[in-house]
């Protein structure tokens, strides 16, 4: 059989829940994605809980609360303690999501889910690794290699591949067809026949306007410019580090070119953070955005237009004024976009522009409702300092916690000095302590002080050889080599806790590099407490949905599939009705075998195939003539099977005279690059009708399909035509030299 693969959802199925999957191939689990949502409902990790202490490797996919919100509480609660893998930009980002999440929440209520030192614990032994890197696991995944491949959607998302003797299992969820500001389109397309592709249908019923992004970029701001003429006020709720990158390119393109004042603000706990590292992280972004600063060293993340916020009180002192506000969260559950929200919202004249289709349940999802609420009842909470009794109550409380503290760390230390001074009893000692003696002569000397106490409860009774009792002495003797005395390296090395502690006092630049602002924030232990008061609001604002998701849309979604074209398809995350709609579309044109499991469902995708190990032998390989590819070397091989001495099976040379075989053209052709590569020769070259005329008399086609229907590789053949003269042999040969011949 071939290699054992096993699905088993654990969030996100047959709804638009977090992500979060088990995958086990040959024994070894992978956690894929470790959602949550907004709301922190604990009870969406229950599976999760049930196998977290078997995962062996977790694998992130986006850097969004979607698909890794859970890591800091799953670390800590559930056991799970399994090496984490991600691309750099999904560590960084992820890490920044998280802190706002915690700092959002901390300010308006006692979030005790986790804490900083939990999100920090649970990033710290991350392992980052690049696009199409390869990454070979040891141990119990000894044999499995996995790599990370573009996805768009967010910076640095991830395509998941992971491959076992020869068959690939393929993680593709949230992925982009297309190409935007500053992100490349997947490279999903590119893998062609996996044994197994997990996708998402979260997008398989909605179908977006053929239009070009210039288009829909116009309709954006064209939108937001509109309400700023008419003196309104403008509150896009978007997410900490992802696709609200994408809306900053198109406002500061925008503001640019039609040379605008109407400020714009990006506010978040960790806004300057995030743009600090977004500008390191042009490698990961688009071509153009790449291109344009290994030329002219500019990089598109240099906000002229867009003013870095991090607090509240900041955008309440800008002056009076039309103005755009990006802020997060995008639910409008908590953060500064929920605050803005309840002021903006009564004013007629003000818009709330929606990007992304909020999550099930939260408030921006309600917001989105045809026909939208003319009102809203949301509950408003504030942290404030303890005055008065509270405050006298709370120092109380504290100075007794902390007598406590100080009376069982002394205890702690006590016995700890007593263990380290008391050797092991041996009945060569000359000096005997006996601890169960207690003389009554000495038992009022107790009240001297403690450290007199233990001296004489723990007196000594000297053997009968001995004159008088003694106090022991116990030399501390240090090992020494060659050099001198032999060193610890433990005590030179800084703790990570001590670090941290540095960092905190430096203005808070830790593993997440959190603003100054936040980092005081953080470090804050004024007496505190939250007042809550629900209101009802009235909604008069304008209310607009524009898709700036960064998600293929439901045609484009059907079309890869089609051509990757999948042995075994497995469907996640989507509602119930865009899950069997996509079912039913793949069972007819994709493959036969399409799964769409539910909750803690274990399906099994195993692979019909057999596959074997074959070891080439010495003297097989010894007259094989390789021809170098690109990257790799090619060739030829006739051979026979047979059996090492270890009952390995081995391809050996053939006993008998090879059989001719026909010669094998190696490459693939484009067009195009053939005519630029003939235009380089002196050839006069243009297309025409779909084909390539060279010269006066000769013509180049292509004929046949990449992927036939169902997605499986088709026959491509490029056809020349022309009379027998001497321009068709010199292009023919042109021709044959963009290829290998085996």
């Amino acid at each position: 059989m071939g290699t054992s693969v096993q699905v088993t959802p654990l969030c996100g199925v047959y709804n638009e829940n977090p992500l979060s999957y088990l995958v086990s191939i040959d024994g070894f689990n992978f956690l894929i994605d470790c959602g949550w949502n907004d709301l922190f409902d604990p009870s969406l990790l229950q599976p999760l809980s049930r196998v977290a202490p078997t995962i062996d490797a977790v694998l992130l996919s986006h850097p969004d609360t979607l698909h890794l919100g859970a890591l800091p509480y799953a670390m800590k609660q559930f056991g799970l303690s399994a090496p984490v893998y991600s691309t750099e930009p999904v560590f960084r980002l992820g890490l920044l999501t998280m802190y706002d999440q915690y700092l959002s929440r901390k300010q308006v209520s006692e979030f005790e889910l986790f804490t900083l030192d939990d999100i920090d614990s649970a990033f710290q032994n991350v392992t980052r690794l690049t696009y199409s890197q390869n990454y070979h696991l040891s141990g119990k995944g000894e044999g499995i290699v996995i790599a990370p491949h573009v996805a768009g959607h967010l910076l640095g998302g991830t395509v998941w591949k992971i491959t076992k003797d020869g068959e690939d299992v393929i993680y593709a969820v949230d992925f982009n067809r297309r190409k935007e500001k500053h992100l490349n389109g997947t490279v999903l397309e590119s893998f062609v026949r996996p044994a197994v592709l997990i996708t998402d249908a979260y997008n398989a019923l909605n179908n977006q306007p053929p239009k070009q992004q210039r288009e829909r970029d116009r309709d954006f701001v064209d939108t937001i410019s509109r309400t700023l003429e008419a003196g309104g006020n403008v509150l896009l709720p978007v997410d900490t580090t992802g696709r609200v990158l994408e809306l900053l390119l198109v406002l500061e393109e925008h503001w640019a070119m039609k040379s605008l004042n109407y400020p714009i603000f990006f506010l978040t706990y960790v806004s300057s953070s995030t743009i600090d590292y977004v500008k390191s992280f042009l490698e990961w972004m688009s071509d153009a955005i790449a291109k344009s600063f290994e030329t002219s060293r500019d990089n598109a993340f240099l906000l002229r237009h867009v003013t870095l916020l991090i607090s509240k009180n900041e955008l309440d002192k800008v002056p009076d004024g039309p103005k755009v506000v990006l802020a997060s969260m995008a639910s409008l559950e908590a953060g500064f976009s929920h605050d803005i929200f309840v002021e903006w919202a009564a004013d007629v004249k003000n818009l709330v522009l929606f990007t992304e289709r909020g999550q099930f349940g939260t408030l921006a999802r309600m917001l989105q409702a045809d026909p939208p609420p003319k009102a809203v009842k949301v509950m408003m909470s504030r942290r404030v300092p303890l005055v008065g009794e509270e405050l006298i109550a709370h120092e109380e409380e504290q100075n007794r916690l902390k007598k406590e503290e100080a009376l069982k760390a002394s205890l702690i230390k006590e016995e700890e000095s007593k263990a380290s001074i008391v050797p092991d009893i041996s009945s060569s000692d000359p000096m005997v302590i006996d601890t169960n003696n207690k003389h009554s002569s000495l038992d009022g000397l107790g009240q001297h002080g403690s450290g007199y106490r233990d001296i004489l409860i723990d007196g000594f009774v000297p053997p009968s050889t001995s004159v008088a009792p003694m106090f022991p002495f116990y030399e501390n003797a240090s090992d020494w080599d060659d050099f001198g005395e032999v060193i610890n390296p433990d005590d030179y090395v800084i703790k990570d806790e001590d670090m941290d502690q540095a960092a905190m006092h430096v203005g808070g630049d830790m593993d997440g590099k959190v603003d100054e602002a936040s980092a005081s924030l953080i470090v804050d232990t004024t007496p505190s407490k939250v007042i809550s008061n629900e209101l009802t609001v009235q909604v008069k604002s304008s209310l607009i949905y524009m898709d700036y998701e960064g998600r293929s849309d439901g045609r484009s979604v059907k079309s890869i599939l089609a051509h990757v074209a999948p042995l075994k398809l497995v469907l996640v995350h989507g509602s119930a009705e865009a899950t069997e709609h996509l079912k039913q579309h793949c069972l007819k044109h994709v493959c036969p075998h399409v799964y769409a499991p539910q909750i803690e469902e274990t399906i099994d995708v195993t692979s019909d195939l057999c596959a074997y190990k074959v070891q080439l032998s010495e003297k097989l390989m010894s007259n094989v003539l390789f021809k170098k590819l690109g990257d790799y070397e090619i060739a030829w091989v006739d051979a026979e099977v047979g059996k090492t001495e270890n009952e390995m099976l081995s391809l050996l040379p053939l006993s008998t005279p090879a059989p001719p075989h026909k010669s094998v053209v190696v490459g693939d052709l484009k067009l195009a690059d053939f005519k630029q590569f003939l235009a380089s020769k002196g050839v006069k070259v243009e297309f025409a009708g779909g084909a390539l005329r060279c010269g006066e008399y000769v013509t180049l086609r292509k004929v046949g399909f990449a992927s036939q229907k169902g997605g499986g590789s088709g026959t491509q053949q490029i056809i020349i035509e022309g009379p027998l003269c001497e321009d068709y042999y010199k292009i023919r040969d042109y021709l044959y030299s963009q290829f290998y011949l085996l």
